[in-house]
């Protein structure tokens, strides 16, 4: 599943399945009795009660859009008419490290091979269950003793890189928004990375400060290790935290390139969707944000500048190897700025995304530290284009398919 959540054992054995934070260890929804008593049976005694709920897969996908992700997750899909369907929508609301087990009717070996190599279950099993099959194929999940994950299948966990094309595009106002939008009306775990060292403004426009910890781990890659999150990050919503640093003015900061990979990599271990506010011009660790980079949102203002600097901006992310960049203009209709015809002809193609100058409603919000997004329905139907691409929210909609949300390759 999104990012194999068979996945979420990877380290080495532990006595049991450990929690991070408020996250629960375990967590069962089994559909009848008999399936509840042989799991119960079967499971490792030494891990004491284990909760179960009575439900099936679409109970957990419910609950879990309110409550956080467990590190091993057990869903009954016996029952359910596209359980592969419900399964795609269970990994919308998940954590992409959690490990997940099924069980239900169907015996079918292409079917078992479908949810272990194509969505990344970690086992599954069919009823009627023994307490032995339990205890053979689920119990090592639980008891931390399973091998370390499999082939990791690359889906899910994207990376959004927004890059303002120009200083004053506006680029860190369309993250801030689109990841709150994201995390609000796709419910996926969503993480919002500035890195913009010295003079960022993402903690600024959510009203809390940055600590300290971003920079050393952009510089030295053995520090964004896995309580690196757990150290820096903020949280902002239950599906949203945001990863900022405020370095000092004076200070200079280095970031690494291979810093910059391995903080992607916890982040997206972590993670549905990684949102990026990208300083620019790019050196060689923005860069490495632009080669991981499944989306990249180049923002510019309605100026001739702006034009000529998201030409050649699109044609850098082209090399890196990143998908289609977007091109979203800010600020349309801002007085004294070029039209909206001048900035096609000069673009050679219409933005993708266009937002309108919003000139009193985004710097009060601002400056009280609130997304304006929350209050503000003329921004957030300007984003729901980039949300409709980005997780497969289509407007009007408080959830995302799956396919939007997930598929796709090394995170591209």
């Amino acid at each position: 599943m999104a990012r194999d959540m068979a996945d979420a054992g990877r380290g080495g054995a532990r006595t049991s399945p450990a929690p991070m934070g408020n996250r629960p260890a375990f967590l069962a929804f089994v559909a009848d009795e008999a399936s509840e008593a042989a799991l119960r049976g079967g499971l490792p005694e030494a891990l004491g009660a284990l909760p179960f709920r009575r439900g099936d897969i679409r109970t957990a996908t419910r609950l879990l859009e309110r409550e956080p992700t467990p590190a091993v997750l057990l869903v009954d899909i016996a029952g359910i008419a596209d359980p592969l369907q419900a399964m795609e929508m269970l990994a919308n609301v998940c954590m992409p490290d959690v490990r997940v087990l099924a069980i239900g009717d169907q015996a079918d070996i292409g079917f078992y091979r479908r949810l272990t190599r194509e969505l990344g279950v970690a086992e599954y099993l069919h009823k009627p269950l023994t307490r032995d099959m339990v205890a053979r194929l689920f119990g090592p999940h639980l008891a931390g003793q399973a091998a370390a994950a499999a082939e990791v299948l690359g889906r899910g966990s994207q990376v959004v890189a927004v890059c303002g094309v120009r200083g004053g595009s506006g680029a860190t106002t369309i993250a801030v928004n689109l990841a709150v939008q994201l995390a609000e009306q796709g419910r996926g775990h969503v993480a919002l990375l500035d890195l913009h060292l010295r003079g960022g403004t993402a903690g600024l426009m959510l009203g809390v400060r940055p600590g300290t910890g971003l920079r050393v781990a952009l510089e030295q890659p053995d520090r964004a290790d896995a309580l690196f999150l757990d150290r820096v990050g903020i949280p902002i919503s239950d599906r949203l935290r945001l990863i900022a640093a405020e370095e000092p003015m004076e200070s200079e900061p280095l970031p690494a390139e291979s810093a910059v990979q391995a903080v992607l990599t916890q982040l997206r271990q972590r993670f549905n969707i990684v949102v990026v506010d990208l300083p620019m011009p790019p050196g060689p660790a923005e860069r490495a944000v632009l080669a991981a980079a499944r989306h990249s949102l180049l923002v510019l203002g309605p100026d001739i500048a702006g034009i000529r600097d998201a030409l050649a901006l699109r044609k850098l992310a082209a090399t890196m190897g990143s998908s289609r960049a977007t091109i979203v203009l800010n600020r349309s209709g801002l007085p004294g700025g070029l039209k909206p015809k001048l900035v096609e002809e000069g673009l050679g193609a219409p933005p993708d995304v266009v937002i309108p100058d919003l000139p009193r409603h985004l710097p009060r919000a601002a400056n009280l530290g609130q997304p304006a997004s929350r209050e503000n329905a003329v921004l957030r139907r300007a984003l729901a284009p980039l949300l409709q691409d980005i997780a497969g929210v289509a407007a009007g909609r408080t959830g995302g398919g799956f396919l939007g949300r997930l598929l796709g390759r090394g995170g591209k």
